[in-house]
């Protein structure tokens, strides 16, 4: 059954609500934790059997005279969320904050999905100012041990509130599958020059490629036009359970990166529940295409998600038959087994801002 039926409201539950938060201990009104420059902290350490329903967070710099003048306002980018599962080496989820709640380019704008939603206010929507609530209501199921670690990648301080919700279990069904999601970042992207044909994927961007059992359910990707033309003609290919990356045709191959993130005749400024154009740089009526300068966009196969046992790569091309050579940087998400692959090194903190 869908996790987001109101039908779950109408059973008992056999669970504890828990939460851990920056509450201030002292009962005081500084409710918020400071993560100092080049720190990670670890702000949660969870025994389970649980699961992490929602997460709260806001992050900003220190509070002085200054104020924000004083804060490295990339923060959304420079800042990394890592959780891992059941005392795992490496993390199942490695993202710039940012990113990983669906702002992509750094930059801080409202929008609302099926599973993450964000506020700030007007005079700062599609800025570098990190001042925005960011929420993600992902169900994530872990066994052992849950651990969440905040990594300030910025040479000044900063300060973060933030809810994590979960619920504390006796146990978990034997098929729960721990969610994983990867930022990558590819600036600029090597056009290709063809005769307009693309029968392989191995010049396409690929937004994951991933070993195990599990399903994948999506990713938001952000685009920097750097050559100003239509980005929307690159097919998307999903290739399932293959030994041989390279066999043709994928198992799922679709018709332009518009249509598969559920758009048609260019993109628009919508957010719906599972697809959408959240923010573009350019707001320009006439410009119906958003073919200009900066977009964030994203498709969450909630309803329909994507199964592998073995492997899954997704990839898709950037312009038809990769004849564009932008900025493309994403974060997919999944939920398999572990252990899962590891992920390739983040993209270093100085080649990971859109400017």
């Amino acid at each position: 059954m869908d996790f987001t039926s109101l039908d779950t409201l109408t059973t008992f539950k056999n669970f504890k609500a828990k939460r851990i938060s920056s509450y201030d201990k002292t009962g005081g009104n500084a409710d918020s934790i400071s993560v100092k420059g080049n720190e990670e902290k670890v702000i949660a350490n969870i025994e389970g059997p649980g699961k992490i329903k929602h997460i709260w967070c806001t992050i900003f710099g220190p509070w002085g005279p200054d104020d924000d003048r004083n804060f490295d306002i990339h923060a959304l980018r420079n800042t990394l969320i890592k959780i891992y599962w059941d005392n795992e080496q490496f993390p199942s989820i490695e993202c710039p904050i940012g990113d990983f709640f669906g702002l992509g380019h750094g930059k801080a704008y409202t929008y609302q999905c099926a599973i993450f939603s964000t506020s700030c206010n007007e005079a700062v929507s599609g800025q570098t100012n990190p001042r925005v609530a960011m929420n993600c209501w992902l169900p994530m199921p872990f066994l052992k041990n849950a651990k969440i670690v905040i990594k300030n990648e910025q040479k000044k301080n900063i300060s973060m509130y933030f809810y994590i919700d979960y619920e504390k279990h006796n146990s978990l069904p034997k098929d729960s599958v721990y969610l994983h999601a990867q930022f990558k970042r590819i600036n600029p992207l090597v056009p290709v020059i063809s005769n307009g044909k693309n029968l392989s994927d191995k010049d396409n961007y690929v937004i994951l490629e991933a070993k195990g059992r599990g399903h994948y359910i999506g990713t938001n990707m952000s685009i920097n036009n750097l050559g100003g033309c239509w980005w929307g003609e690159g097919d998307d290919m999903i290739f399932v359970d293959r030994d041989n990356n390279d066999s043709w045709p994928p198992d799922l191959h679709g018709t332009g990166s518009e249509d598969y993130f559920s758009h048609a005749w260019g993109m628009q400024k919508v957010s719906h529940l599972y697809c959408g154009q959240p923010w573009s740089e350019v707001d320009d009526h006439t410009n119906r295409h958003h073919d200009e300068g900066k977009v964030c966009v994203y498709r969450y196969h909630i309803l329909d998600p994507i199964p592998f046992t073995k492997s899954i790569r997704v990839s898709i091309e950037h312009g038809h038959a990769n004849d564009q050579g932008n900025d493309y940087s994403s974060v997919a998400y999944w939920y398999q087994d572990e252990p899962h692959k590891k992920f390739e090194p983040m993209v270093p903190v100085d080649k990971r801002i859109s400017e």
